[in-house]
């Protein structure tokens, strides 16, 4: 992070609103969950649990994804953002299509309400894509961090658009297969396509640059870029145009990718010179081996093996827990604490560097609650995914419980250095400023 200065930051005016919009719908879908635990018995394709699943994957992890970036692709690609318009013009599109399709599949009001918010969503996408590619063609080194980062936001284009023709589809039905057959397709791309893709992308920047790991080697990344798109894009025609029994191989391709990945991770962790981990980087090493539960149930609920239907269907919203509240919330919860409180530093205190004692961007925040956030955290998903599994409410109800204690918790952490940018900033003393103007003097 220390490749980033004032001269191509994207404004924390940028970024910031992200943060906190992301951090308030985490806690507002750790409540929503414990008013939707009479969903977790049925079919996946209900209104509540649809409601969990946009609240996590959009205010969730996309805002959060979406403010990190704007701040991130100076360091990874060492260009400054295209446009911070673009970005203020794309968060409130993002925000608003957030609220709005909640609402919707929260009342299950599947006309206008729907189509107005998946109309905002694809838009702030397209934008989203826009400022990014714009960005991207400044570069004049092209890495395959950059084709990771670039790549994700085009699935997460055709995510969305794939979703506005299924909100579309509820009213005006047009579509020649079922609905639950396109959701498959939508839920799929935009998990290994955006999520997924965009992590590894990011994450193989910054996990060894955290980590003091030189000299890594990229090639298993350009083995994992090419087969996590290779199935992606087997999946896709097979869904849309034959629909043949291989879905089993292209989730192999794309789960040999990810593992690819870890194998990267573990080559930086083997490299690392910064022995002592703090609670973020622990928490984020920890959702990068939780990316195997998800791995392992979406192999459990693909065709090829002979299931009950009813349990498929539970397995499905297990898999969905694995990711949004497990893998996602891990990782965020971990990297928001390497990201954020530089983003603050820089802002509030570089200008000072030098001329006065002033705090590190890990004295913004307290490592012992983020410490006390993540073992919350980690008790609160095993009780919530046990619960899940079982179908045990009062069980669900626990590990609820714990999930919102961690949102506040988080919530505190985040609104604390946000709370810093707004103050008055610290003074340099007098004596620094004569010695200063005394030695531009001689």
């Amino acid at each position: 992070m220390e490749a980033l200065t004032k001269s191509n930051a994207t404004k924390i005016s940028v970024v910031l609103p992200h943060y906190a919009f992301a951090a308030l719908a985490f806690l507002a879908l750790n409540v929503l969950l414990l008013f939707s635990t009479d969903a977790f018995g049925g079919h996946f394709f209900h209104p509540k649990l649809l409601t969990l699943t946009h609240v996590a994957a959009l205010g969730w992890a996309t805002m959060i994804i979406f403010g990190a970036l704007y701040q991130l692709l100076p360091v990874i690609l060492q260009v400054p953002l295209y446009s911070n318009k673009l970005a203020y013009f794309t968060f409130f599109l993002l925000a608003f299509g957030t609220v709005l399709i909640a609402f919707a599949f929260w009342h299950f009001q599947v006309h206008w309400p729907l189509h107005i918010a998946a109309c905002a969503l694809v838009t702030a996408f397209a934008l989203f894509n826009l400022n990014v590619i714009l960005t991207v063609r400044k570069v004049k080194q092209w890495t395959i961090e950059t084709d990771f980062i670039a790549t994700s936001g085009i699935w997460l284009f055709i995510t969305g658009v794939i979703g506005l023709l299924m909100a579309i589809n509820f009213q005006f039905p047009f579509l020649p297969e079922q609905h639950l057959h396109y959701l498959k397709l939508h839920a799929h791309i935009g998990m290994a396509g955006w999520f997924v893709l965009l992590i590894i992308g990011v994450g193989s920047k910054l996990l060894p640059m955290f980590l003091l790991s030189h000299h890594v080697s990229t090639k298993k990344l350009s083995a994992s870029y090419y087969l996590i798109n290779f199935g992606l894009l087997l999946f896709a025609a097979d869904q849309l145009f034959f629909q043949t029994r291989f879905q089993l191989l292209y989730g192999a391709l794309v789960g040999m990718g990810i593992l690819l990945f870890g194998l990267f991770v573990l080559d930086a962790y083997r490299k690392r010179m910064r022995k002592n981990q703090d609670a973020g980087m622990k928490q984020s090493l920890v959702a990068v081996v939780m990316m195997t539960l998800p791995i392992v149930l979406m192999v459990a609920v693909s065709e090829i093996f002979p299931l009950p239907e009813k349990l498929r269907l539970h397995l499905y919203l297990v898999y969905g827990i694995s990711v949004f509240m497990g893998f996602l919330s891990a990782l965020i919860l971990g990297q928001t604490f390497k990201t954020l409180p530089f983003i603050v530093w820089l802002n509030r205190y570089q200008d000072l560097a030098g001329k006065m004692p002033i705090p590190q961007p890990k004295d913004l925040y307290s490592e012992k609650l983020v410490q006390l956030q993540n073992f919350v955290y980690a008790i609160g998903f095993i009780i919530l995914i046990i619960g899940t599994a079982l179908f045990q409410r009062e069980t669900i109800l626990a590990g609820g419980s714990l999930m919102v204690l961690t949102a506040l918790l988080y919530n505190l952490s985040i609104f604390k250095m946000v709370w810093l940018v707004f103050q008055k900033p610290p003074e340099i003393p007098q004596k620094t400023v004569a010695k200063t103007a005394e030695k531009v003097k001689n």
